[in-house]
């Protein structure tokens, strides 16, 4: 029999599910899974100063809820929590690595790190076979458009198009390691088939700035930002985060893992698929041609999903 994986948060990119503790015990005892991918959260870093309690509640006692329930109902189920960069937040040390300490700088960032911490707990507490990656920024076509890069990949688009001629962003300086979604959910799924349960960062050891951002995607599409891009100071962050970047040698050492889509392609790729979805054809054909998945020399086949009730909210 085929094992089956519990993934909680599916409808988002990487995905937000929000149950209490009794209906998890009943999901899991009615799946039986044999993984559990908690990609839960209420994950739009902005909105988390507006709904600072609510982020709390599903990002950060959301995991204690569900390892409650594992513990419970499926205590030999293999546990994956989604956790964050933004739980660096400020620390001086780059790249970051496992080490680096955690300075978060927003709620969200904080409700992340309360999540991490509590399944290192139930990992030595109880000996759960519980995981965190700690994903950089990982981007695709299926972004919500709250996020800066599909924010920004949409709105060339739309400008080409003669949708809009304005698009309005906060701080054009901010930088982040953009990585593509589907390479970093291979390392999930990787990180599951280890022997052991460890925490590893995901990124690509590269930063850019949004400014970089939108000199691609507007000049993929012939167009000047310039005469097109405007910021507006009530768009920025109340608590910024300069600059993240990963180190993920660690992630290579031991998955084989490694990210191969560069950032020019990651962003050309999202600004042709805005194209389509707005109406044409896409300027150029996509950049990735090789086959998604890691060079592991052996893999298991990937565990078929079996899907909860869940319910829509912001991307992860």
């Amino acid at each position: 029999m085929s094992p089956r994986a519990l993934i909680t948060g599916i409808t988002g990119q990487d995905g937000s599910y929000l149950a209490d503790q009794r209906s998890l015990v009943d999901v899991l005892r009615a799946c039986e899974p044999d993984e559990v991918y908690n990609l839960a959260a209420m994950s739009f870093v902005a909105a988390s100063w507006n709904q600072p309690t609510l982020t709390a509640e599903f990002t950060g006692l959301g995991v204690t809820r569900m390892l409650e329930a594992l513990r419970e109902a499926s205590p030999e189920a293999r546990f994956y929590q989604a956790s964050s960069s933004e739980m660096f937040g400020r620390s001086a040390r780059r790249p970051r690595t496992r080490e680096t300490p955690f300075y978060p700088r927003s709620p969200y960032g904080v409700a992340k790190a309360y999540g991490h911490f509590i399944t290192v707990n139930y990992r030595e507490s109880y000996g759960l076979y519980a995981c965190s990656g700690i994903l950089f920024s990982h981007e695709s076509p299926r972004r919500g458009l709250e996020f800066v890069t599909r924010k920004v990949t949409h709105g060339a688009a739309a400008v080409k198009l003669g949708l809009e001629d304005i698009l309005l962003l906060g701080n054009l300086e901010a930088r982040r390691d953009w990585g593509y979604a589907p390479e970093y959910v291979e390392a999930m799924w990787l990180m599951m088939q280890e022997d052991e349960p460890t925490d590893l960062v995901i990124g690509t050891g590269r930063d850019h700035s949004v400014r970089d951002l939108v000199e691609i995607a507007f000049g993929h599409l012939d167009l000047d930002p310039e005469d097109h891009v405007r910021t507006d100071p009530a768009l920025e962050r109340p608590a910024e985060v300069e600059r993240l970047v990963a180190d993920y040698a660690k992630a290579e050492r031991e998955l084989g893992w490694r990210p191969r889509t560069s950032f020019e392609e990651l962003i050309r790729l999202m600004v042709d698929a805005d194209l389509e979805l707005l109406g044409q054809a896409p300027v150029a054909p996509t950049a990735v041609t090789y086959p998604l998945g890691p060079p592991v020399a052996q893999r298991r086949e990937p565990v078929s999903g079996v899907l909860p009730h869940e319910r829509s909210a912001a991307d992860a």
